[in-house]
């Protein structure tokens, strides 16, 4: 089984082991009927089992939809809260005094020089300071009146370029009620991407922070002719002097202090539509130029409704972490769930994330062990991050520490598998692990690329709670598909949303059929409420991607494969770029190949390749650096790390590691990567060669390997 698969090997005495296993047997039996009586894991057992999702009719390519929402989707939060400046005043109104936005203050910021001569900046945090729902509408209201002051006209474009903080969300929020066409770019975007953006959208008037002011916007603002203001949202910064004539650089306080003045006797006409568009979002997307999504009031909000029914119990207990780029539909989608629920939300960053992360000084909290989050949102690549650090620390261990973790850690995931839960191994055994993420998260939600299934287990064990793996599209407005928290199997994205119909068209050259048996088969259609407008200043595009059919409903059409099981689960199976058609006719999916080699303790990252001109595939690979450079010395290979990373000996025997797991994941030999180029430096948003949700860029990697991939095809494999 999948279970028995995803176990940890232990090395102990198979006489212990066979007392062991009866101990546990005894206690299992003793503690089954009161577990039986007093638990909820019945109910949650029933309801994992229940069909989820339905097709509408019994034609192939039907579409599915939650069995919630069979006769007609969901698309409203409240009752006439079409647009999202009404959702806001609705909450404001119910949770007037209750917290809201909570940030962290600097006690004090240290230089700290490295061995190797690097100074790393680190920080003292102190104990997190709350606005209310009532302070944050007001200085919302007071920001919209004061931009109006700056001559902002609705329905016009402003943008922001800033970190994950309060103050962005305030901004949003007064963008939302003035109805100005919020602009959205990630902080890590390269200059020529912001340069497009903010050109693209002429933009007048941009929100920035002093840093990204003063290390990405000073190299370009020559080069954006429009722009007239920049506002700093925490203070001005200390050189300013160098800017073009022209442009005016505010604080974010003094835009608020212009708006308390301003007379706002005419601002009622100036309230947005559902139809009005909220937010235009650069995705970094893994191709290309970045594509403007264009998201009305009616597409965020129906998707925040989808995406809010699938947390239970979702209110004014619950407190969020937000760290993730709200410049991604992912965190600003859940960020706008918690408001409208009455949730706080405690702001932090990926740098001051945990008590390990690299800007925490060493004995100081980080974020999570100070806000004690009850809900977080995370991307594979830091769920996978922190899958490799603790099994690093387990192996660490005594033989003794490790065979008992490793006994709790099987005998949990056999539990799980059965809908059991095993509140002794929780409390004995993994209340460590859980305080990593400050010990009461109740709900972890994974989006933005598949997470395998191995982690999934793992977070689900060590975490002690579900983790609702999601899929969805910037273009979705970031609603798709949720798991259900009951829903224990892995590997798969859950049913659709109560706000959409999800449907699977057939792929002739990939050979997917929606009539394939014992799972339809095909390419997923999105359709509904949340589906966006689309891009913008991009007809062609738009008209490729987005069809309307017979009845008026707009369909996305997503590029990626799925199947729908019988429960009205989806499952992403492939993906139609990743496809691609060696020499021999063979077709190769590259996100497959990768996902059986990406969790190797040896691998930090992975890209496949391959070409239709040769039959064989190729990889880019960030190795661990611990586990190659102990790889190196049982070689007895010494050198540096690019030494190591260079050495076409290394290279071999890294291939060695991913032949064998591609092996025992059941890949094709055609699939299996003949060479690879073992890359020292690791990718990163900043270094343009994975997005900020760490998707691989596939074009920009091919662009820099491309010397490698000459050298790599350059000799026939014998």
């Amino acid at each position: 089984s999948q279970a028995a698969k995803m176990k940890l090997k232990h090395n102990i005495n198979p006489v212990l082991l066979q007392f062991i296993n009866f101990i546990i047997w005894v206690y299992s039996f003793v503690t089954y009927i009161p577990w039986y009586i007093f638990s909820g894991s019945r109910q949650a057992i029933a309801k994992a089992k229940q069909v989820k999702a339905k097709p509408v009719n019994n034609k192939p390519g039907g579409a599915y939809r939650s069995v919630n929402s069979l006769h007609c989707l969901a698309s409203v939060l409240y009752p006439g809260c079409d647009t999202l400046d009404k959702v806001f005043k609705y909450a404001k109104t119910k949770f007037k005094d209750k917290k809201l936005l909570g940030t962290r203050e600097i006690l004090k910021e240290e230089d700290e020089i490295q061995p190797s001569g690097k100074v790393f900046k680190k920080v003292i945090l102190g104990k997190y300071t709350w606005l209310s729902y009532e302070d944050v509408y007001i200085k919302a209201v007071n920001f919209g009146n004061g931009l109006a002051v700056l001559g902002q006209q609705p329905k016009t474009n402003i943008a922001i370029f800033c970190e994950t903080r309060a103050e962005w969300m305030i901004a949003a929020q007064a963008c939302f009620m003035c109805n100005y066409q919020l602009v959205t770019l990630y902080a890590t975007l390269g200059g020529p991407a912001i340069v497009h953006g903010l050109n693209e959208t002429e933009v007048t008037t941009i929100i920035t922070s002093k840093e990204l002011m003063q290390t990405k916007l000073k190299e370009i603002v020559s080069q954006v002719p429009l722009l007239r203001h920049i506002i700093t949202v925490d203070g001005k910064p200390t050189t300013w002097s160098e800017f073009p004539k022209g442009v005016i650089v505010h604080t974010m306080a003094s835009v608020q202090a212009m708006g308390a003045k301003a007379d706002i006797g005419s601002k009622q006409q100036a309230r947005p539509v559902p139809s009005d568009i909220a937010v235009i979002m650069y995705t970094s997307g893994s191709t290309g130029v970045p594509k403007g999504v264009m998201i009305s009031h009616s597409n965020i909000i129906a998707g925040i409704t989808g995406m809010a029914e699938r947390i239970p119990n979702l209110g004014e207990k619950d407190i969020y972490i937000g760290y993730l780029p709200l410049a991604h539909v992912l965190e600003l989608s859940a960020e706008l769930v918690c408001l409208s629920h009455g949730c706080r939300i405690g702001y932090s960053s990926p740098q001051t994330l945990a008590d390990q992360s690299s800007k925490i000084k060493k004995g100081s909290k980080g974020d999570v062990t100070t806000l004690k989050p009850t809900l977080m949102a995370a991307v594979p690549e830091i769920m996978d991050r922190i899958y490799k650090n603790v099994m690093n620390k387990v192996n660490e261990m005594t033989s003794f520490q490790r065979n008992l973790f490793i006994l709790a850690y099987n005998y949990k995931m056999e539990q799980i598998s059965k809908g059991y839960t095993t509140p002794l191994c929780d409390s004995l055994i993994f209340r460590k692990v859980r305080m990593l993420l400050g010990g009461k998260i109740r709900i972890l939600l994974c989006g933005g690329a598949p997470l395998s299934a191995a982690t999934q287990r793992f977070m689900n064990i060590c975490f002690c709670c579900p983790v609702g793996q999601g899929y969805g599209l910037t273009e979705s407005a970031g609603a798709g598909t949720i798991t259900e928290v009951w829903d224990y199997t892995t590997g798969r994205v859950g049913a659709p949303l109560v706000c959409c119909e999800i449907k699977l068209m057939n792929w002739e050259e990939g050979g997917y059929y929606n009539t394939d048996k014992p799972y339809p088969r095909g390419e997923i259609l999105i359709g509904g409420q949340n589906v966006t407008v689309g891009y913008y200043k991009n007809e062609v595009r738009t008209k490729k991607d987005f069809t309307v059919d017979e009845n008026g409903q707009r369909w996305l059409h997503t590029g990626d494969i799925g199947e729908f099981h019988q429960d009205g689960c989806l499952k992403i199976i492939d993906r139609k770029k990743d496809l691609v058609k060696l020499q021999a006719g063979e077709y190769v999916s590259l996100g497959k190949v990768e996902a059986a080699l990406k969790n190797l303790p040896l691998v930090d990252n992975i890209c496949a390749y391959a070409s239709s001109f040769h039959s064989y595939v190729i990889g880019f690979v960030v190795p661990n650096q611990k586990e190659l450079a102990e790889l190196a010395r049982k070689k007895g290979f010494k050198g540096t790390w690019e030494e190591i990373c260079n050495s076409p000996e290394m290279e071999k025997e890294v291939l060695k590691v991913l032949a064998e797991a591609a092996m025992a994941a059941n890949l094709e030999k055609f699939e299996i990567p003949v060479k690879i180029r073992l890359s020292p430096e690791p990718w990163t948003p900043e270094t343009g060669l994975v997005t900020d949700a760490f998707k691989l860029k596939r074009k920009e990697l091919t662009a820099y390997y491309q010397m490698d991939i000459d050298r790599m095809y350059g000799k026939n494999v014998k």
